[in-house]
């Protein structure tokens, strides 16, 4: 039997559209001699639909691209995709995360998924319910009946010793042992995470070893709001070795033969990309998507000359392409000569047109307005302020007069403690380094100027060779020149000190007592959770932050901001 793994990339509620797309891989497939197309988990819908699973004009509309689907598809071939199916008893939840099994003429439910995340940025327990079967198709093709272990995403993730923290509930691969499938398919919609493409390997070959046989896993790619999915799917043998192996960051379709599985299309290089090409190409395939699916053409952002900004402005170009992406350069009396050449610079490696507005007579009139309620002028933090809002307010207007995506340019180490202004650096519609902490773009800066980036460099439209960040930049103290001679290190721990605490504070859990008891200073402990919780509403306000890492400040951080 030859498969064919459609690594799609779905708009969210687009049902006719997504359909259009299925039905194109599976006419493509078909010229390739497939007999089964296998797609991501709800590939109708797109992952997640959230509160657009409730909605009863689009639960019809996926009836009918079904039907449409069972109509158009190919003689011969049959296609395993991911659906939401209701369960008709008027019960909440009413609907199953379900597979269907599409075929010239007809459809039928095949599979419905047994474990529900509801952690972190999943919540299909509000949605769903949980199956309590294991599922076996059998499939009659090339002579043969192949019996097809079925399984859906979180059925996967079962083996403690890789996954400690598994869902509790049963395992979906044990109870396939007894009914001994010929091949264990997985569908997907698993987004990025560090180093989640190598544990979705062993996840894989783990199930291969307990079944004995091969397992197929199918990942959606592309980015939907904050959450960016990688792709990457690929079949594990029964031993766990990798046969096949699809594209990251974009779409892929494979060909998998069961019988001989160098007659398909995958016989690619199974290692993964390095992990900064893989955190690069993530990062622009979500800004692109984001942009592309809320209908924007263009981009515009902030460029002050630091590294943060640097970073957004080429994954920017990457992703848009450098002609759709602007720069406004908005200096102030306390910007350094060396910021504004830095950030001209930068833009004529990259490409992309800047303009440059100085916001002296703006802080001035400020001044002057603000002199008479205060009964004197604005000073200290209230002035540093004002200039972030100066410039945040001449970036809005000019998006808005554009129609451009402003994007915002904070990390996450500055979001975490609340080393920004809301309604002034904050504004944007998209945080595009926000789950990065800033010893993460330092190194990932590093190795986009590196010769170990040329292949990557050369690929998303760069040069491949030189500088392309710029060592003036990377080299430069962090520092938001909102006063004379001002440094991140006045108001903030170095980075390098910082980050670890705020990883082991926001990913870990951990208190100020267990990181005392690690070695940390007492004094620092406290003062670095103090300023996490005082910046919770700034962070309630903050443009989607694309998620990168375990925990990012988006839809799966559900903090009080009132509270101890």
């Amino acid at each position: 039997m030859r498969l064919a793994l459609a690594q799609i990339n779905p708009l969210v509620g687009d049902l006719a559209g997504n359909g259009a797309q299925l039905l194109a891989a599976c006419q493509a497939a078909a010229l390739q001699g497939a007999d089964l197309v296998v797609a991501p988990e709800l590939a109708l819908w797109g992952y997640p639909p959230r509160d657009l699973l409730l909605r009863p004009a689009l639960r019809q509309r996926q009836q009918e691209v079904l039907e449409r689907l069972a109509s158009d598809l190919p003689e011969g071939l049959a296609l395993l995709l991911g659906v939401s199916e209701p369960a008709g008893d008027g019960q909440q939840p009413d609907l199953f995360n379900s597979a269907a099994l599409v075929e010239h003429g007809d459809w039928r439910i095949v599979a419905r998924k047994r474990l529900l995340p509801s952690y972190d940025v999943f919540d299909e327990q509000r949605y769903f319910r949980p199956a309590d079967e294991p599922y076996l198709l059998e499939l009659e093709r090339g002579g043969q009946c192949w019996r097809l272990g079925l399984t859906i995403c979180e059925d996967l993730w079962v083996e403690e010793e890789l996954y400690p923290q598994r869902l509790l509930g049963a395992d979906p691969v044990a109870e396939l042992q007894t009914l001994q499938p010929d091949l264990l398919i997985n569908l997907s919609a698993s987004p990025f995470g560090d180093g989640k493409a190598q544990l979705r390997r062993e996840l894989a070959a783990a199930a291969a070893r307990r079944l004995h046989c091969p397992v197929v896993y199918v990942n959606q790619v592309g980015g939907n709001d904050e959450l960016v999915f990688d792709g990457g799917s690929f079949v594990a043998a029964a031993s766990g070795r990798i046969q096949c192996q699809l594209a990251f960051a974009t779409p892929d379709l494979g060909i998998w033969d069961t019988t001989t599985p160098a007659r398909g299309s995958c016989d690619r290089a199974a290692a993964l990309p390095d992990p900064n090409e893989l955190l690069l190409r993530t990062l622009v395939l979500g800004v692109r998507d984001y942009a592309r699916k809320c209908g924007f053409g263009k981009a515009l952002l902030g460029l002050s000359g630091g590294i943060d900004s640097a970073l957004v402005a080429a994954i920017a170009a990457a992703a848009l392409g450098p002609d759709n992406v602007k720069a406004l350069l908005m200096p102030s009396p306390w910007s350094s000569p060396g910021s504004i050449n830095d950030s001209l610079a930068l833009a004529n490696r990259l490409g992309i047109a800047t303009h440059t507005v100085p916001i002296e007579a703006l802080m001035t009139s400020f001044d002057t307005a603000l002199t008479p309620p205060l009964s004197a002028v604005p000073e200290g933090l209230t002035a540093e302020n004002l200039q972030s809002r100066i410039r945040g307010t001449l970036l809005m207007a000019v998006a808005n007069q554009q129609g451009q995506l402003l994007l915002a340019t904070g990390n996450k180490s500055e979001l975490a403690v609340g080393y920004c202004t809301l309604y002034g650096d904050m504004n944007g519609g998209l945080a595009v380094i926000g789950d990065l902490y800033k010893t993460g773009v330092f190194s990932l800066c590093a190795w986009l100027d590196s010769p170990q980036a040329t292949h990557c460099r050369q690929d998303l439209g760069f040069p491949p060779n030189g500088e392309l960040i710029g060592l003036a930049i990377r080299d430069k103290p962090p520092s938001a020149e909102l006063r004379p001679d001002q440094q991140d290190s006045d108001s903030l721990p170095d980075y390098a000190v910082l980050d670890p605490v705020l990883q082991a504070l926001l990913e870990e859990h951990q208190s100020p007592e267990e990181l005392v008891t690690s070695g940390v200073d007492r004094a620092m402990a406290d003062r670095v959770m103090q300023l996490l919780r005082r910046a919770e509403f700034k962070r309630r306000q903050a443009p989607p932050v694309l998620k990168l890492g375990q925990r990012s400040f988006g839809s799966g951080w559900r903090m009080p901001i009132a509270a101890a």
